[in-house]
């Protein structure tokens, strides 16, 4: 009689032991605990915050290295500090993108009453920001009034790393409700930029319509079956280059690509298991064809794939690469900021850290509780004190943040002001979120909130 594989059997244990996996298995573990990439995360940012202030020239020199790529007559430059943040960064939203999708599929986000709680915390938590920042700020004939819009981002790279860290502490429902929120905060981010900060050059509507209506053909083709990796892959690069050249941020494509993926498996459960019990010769050897046995397993690997649903087979393998490579590289690379204590505005620093820091947590709160009351949203399956903790992280508004102060003010002392506010309020919402939710947040698993979810 053959050995029974049960779920519960460590199905990797029927491979051959080889050397190489004897060295990559302790790495694969250690890459699953989910608090390794946030300790990662942290110890990048601290080695960009002390390369920049120890030698700042070669810092930026380095990240602005420029490159270029040549195909015929068309010439692409660009440096490495946009490689990452444009390109690399768009697969992390990308890998977002797919995570809200199987939530709106199978998860928190499924009602659509749920779903509208996160977008109507991130209003709240772009209009708190703003207000305190205005309230706070210097005002009169050498106004910063413009830098409004400075702490109104969320870091979503930074708010997931330190989620990560905090590990089961925070309930998935949260971990959703957070990156729904933070996807429709950069959306937000986007508008701000383009209404309050606007460039001479604008937003290309023609590029843009382009990529949209690419969006809309990868939708139309996943509709009608075609689900070849290769034409989709050209088409999403494709989307990715007109946001490019409209002006509007690329890392946008990747969330709406992400959405785009199917959640559902084109078998339905327990196909492949139907299929499997009846070439179980075939599976067990006594099938002695050669050409029999590539068509029966052939035939299989395409039901196992089939089994999985695009969205996890995309979600899956990127994740251990935008934990241990996308987003330290991202935070190597932007958290250097310089810290100049000579010609400090102090007004305009802690109207920054003070916006961030109480802006967005009383934003998110508010609104959410609001959109309850009235009936818009439905309550989280998680208490109230643990959405003000979650509130608390969204004050990380690092990277957007410090784009927008380069926009809201002229290099000197005023926006080196708004950065330290920057560093010192996303600094504290981190410490501050992190220490709250260790100690008003137990442990969470699946089955808990099951049954909190029932109750």
């Amino acid at each position: 009689m053959s050995a029974r594989v049960t779920s519960s059997d460590k199905i990797e244990d029927l491979f051959p032991e080889t050397p190489v996996r004897k060295i990559i298995t302790p790495i694969e573990r250690l890459m699953k605990v989910e608090t390794t990439g946030g300790i990662v995360l942290i110890i990048m940012t601290l080695a960009a915050l002390l390369w920049a202030n120890l030698s700042p020239e070669t810092y930026h020199h380095f990240w602005h290295m420029p490159f270029a790529l040549t195909i015929g007559s068309w010439v692409g430059s660009a440096d490495l500090h946009w490689l990452i943040n444009d390109a690399m960064m768009t697969v992390f939203f990308f890998n977002i993108g797919l995570e809200v999708k199987g939530e709106m599929t199978y998860g928190e986000l499924r009602n659509p009453k749920a779903a509208s709680l996160p977008v109507i915390a991130a209003a709240g938590g772009m209009l708190f920001p703003a207000l305190i920042y205005l309230l706070l700020c210097p005002h009169g004939d050498n106004s910063a009034t413009h830098g409004w819009g400075v702490p109104t981002a969320t870091d979503i790279a930074f708010v997931v790393g330190c989620m990560a860290i905090l590990g089961k502490k925070v309930p998935h429902a949260l971990r959703v409700m957070i990156l729904t929120l933070a996807i429709a905060d950069d959306i937000g981010a986007i508008l701000v930029i383009a209404i309050g900060y606007p460039s001479g050059d604008g937003i290309n509507f023609i590029a843009l319509g382009t990529g949209f209506a690419l969006l809309v053909l990868i939708n139309v083709l996943f509709r009608i079956g075609v689900r070849n990796l290769l034409l989709h892959g050209l088409i999403g690069i494709s989307v990715w280059a007109f946001f490019v050249k409209s002006g509007v941020h690329p890392t946008i494509a990747g969330v709406l690509l992400g959405l785009s993926v199917p959640a559902k498996p084109v078998l339905a459960k327990g196909k492949l298991a139907h299929f499997a019990g009846s070439v179980g010769g075939a599976l067990s050897g006594e099938v002695k064809d050669r050409n029999e046995q590539y068509e029966v397993f052939t035939l299989l690997k395409r039901g196992a794939r089939e089994s999985i649903s695009m969205q996890e087979r995309f979600f899956k393998p990127l994740v251990p690469w935008v934990n241990f490579f996308i987003m330290p590289l991202f935070a190597l690379s932007n958290a250097g900021v310089e810290i100049k204590l000579g010609g400090v505005e102090v007004p305009v620093m802690g109207a920054v850290a003070l916006a961030l820091i109480l802006g967005k947590p009383i934003g998110i709160f508010l609104f959410s509780l609001l959109a309850v009351k009235i009936g818009v949203s439905v309550k989280p399956s998680y208490s109230w004190k643990i959405l003000w903790g979650g509130g608390m992280l969204a004050g990380i508004g690092f990277t957007m943040a410090l784009f927008v102060a380069n926009l809201a003010f002229d290099v000197g002392d005023r926006q080196d002001s708004a950065k330290l506010g920057i560093l010192l309020g996303s600094f504290c919402a981190a410490i501050l979120g992190t220490i709250y939710m260790n100690i008003v947040s137990k442990p969470h698993n699946e089955t808990e909130e099951a049954k909190s979810e029932a109750a």
